[in-house]
């Protein structure tokens, strides 16, 4: 007897092998290499990478870490003409938005993105936020209950000017990280706006920082080994930290700030389609659920509860962060504390990266590049080495 279509279908269903002849292959046919440059830790990559490639067994994941997420915003731009990754991840959005704004970022809504609120995401879908982060203090806590004594934790920002932390701080290097910018930005909104206020608040504190780190990591570790007394960094990482045995505590002064960290597919990268399907997997309560018991930063999932300990945005007294301006400003302001805040000595690598950014924007030519640098920064031919302070000038007023 010859069974019409419909009476096959029932037959095969009844064993149970109509679903398993539908159902698609694990991965959805995604395959190839994927490219990842990440701002987290070795250990939320190994993880997010396993995790993924269960959801995506044909793909090859390859990691570069570097934990500093300016670093990574240059070597995007850098590649812009042959780009290398696929993916950006990590970091606050403020490293991510530029690259969209330059024509370096695939627009991308994913469908896993939909109830992410929209101040936790890109309109254009340039990049998706999928983590919180919280900003305040990393305190040796036995360091500080030898050399304090009964002196209260500070409670704001400008607790930390107190002459008797005088070298005693570590702090991110806000050229090259987040946090480090982050808080840098902060000073400006809290004095309303008022950059002159800002700067004179960093530079009274720089006078009490024995150390810029070049990864917020790098000021935790420094901390918890007792090099430094505190220091301005993530309240996640350190609570991370403390779990682990570090003698140091988290505390969020009034008028602090948070991070909404991101994730971004790098335009005419080697594997968009990949690139895809790892920014839908990120955003899936499974990986949100995994970053969270890693790392004790906050989901901007609202199913996925917070780690227990972890500071929450209702928890902290935050200042009116503009972020769109944070962003938008972000070169203007770090041009001056990259060089004119260096000490003497360490100058010329802060002339350096000053150098390759006027360089890139086409305000300098090479030779002048070649003076900033360092090697005749302050005896060089008078010409070019106008030519380059006069850059310099152009890049803080931009």
């Amino acid at each position: 007897m010859r069974l019409l279509p419909i009476q096959l279908i029932a037959i095969l269903a009844s064993l149970g092998l109509v679903a398993a002849a539908c159902a698609p292959a694990a991965g959805g046919g995604v395959t190839g290499k994927l490219s990842v440059y990440s701002a987290l830790n070795e250990s939320t990559n190994n993880a997010f990478v396993d995790a993924f490639k269960k959801s995506y067994p044909s793909v090859q994941v390859d990691v570069l870490p570097l934990a500093a997420a300016g670093e990574l915003q240059t070597r995007i731009t850098t590649e812009k003409a042959s780009p290398k990754a696929d993916i950006f991840i990590g970091g606050s959005a403020e490293f991510h938005d530029p690259l969209g704004k330059q024509g370096l970022r695939e627009a991308y809504k994913s469908p896993n993105a939909t109830d992410v609120d929209p101040k936790f995401k890109d309109a254009d879908g340039f990049w998706t936020g999928w983590y919180i982060g919280i900003f305040g203090l990393a305190i040796n806590k036995d360091r500080w209950a030898k050399e304090m004594g009964s002196v209260a934790t500070p409670s704001t920002w400008d607790d930390l000017l107190n002459p008797d932390l005088k070298g005693k701080l570590d702090f991110p290097d806000p050229v090259k990280t987040g946090g480090g910018y982050i808080f840098l930005a902060t000073q400006v909104f809290r004095f309303n706006k008022d950059e002159a206020k800002a700067m004179d608040y960093m530079k009274k504190l720089h006078a009490n920082i024995g150390q810029y780190v070049g990864t917020s990591p790098q000021g935790i570790e420094l901390v918890g080994q007792g090099q430094f007394l505190m220091g301005p960094n993530w309240g996640h990482d350190i609570l991370t930290a403390a779990s682990k045995g570090q003698p140091i505590e988290f505390k969020a002064p009034s008028d602090t700030a948070n991070e909404v960290g991101a994730i971004s597919i790098v335009k005419g990268g080697p594997n968009t389609t990949a690139a895809k399907a790892f920014v839908d997997w990120v955003l899936t309560k499974e990986a949100g659920q995994l970053n969270v018991s890693l790392s004790n930063r906050l989901s901007v999932r609202k199913d996925v509860p917070p780690a227990a300990g972890a500071p929450t945005l209702d928890s902290v007294k935050l200042v009116a962060y503009d972020r769109d301006w944070a962003t938008q400003n972000k070169d203007r302001r770090k041009v001056p504390f990259d060089f004119f805040w260096q000490s003497q000595g360490s100058r010329a690598a802060a002339a350096a990266r000053l150098a390759a950014r006027c360089m890139a924007r086409g305000q300098c030519s090479p030779v002048a590049g070649y003076v900033v640098s360092g090697r005749t920064l302050f005896n060089g031919d008078p010409g070019p080495r106008r030519e380059a302070l006069g850059a310099m000038a152009r890049l803080t007023s931009v």
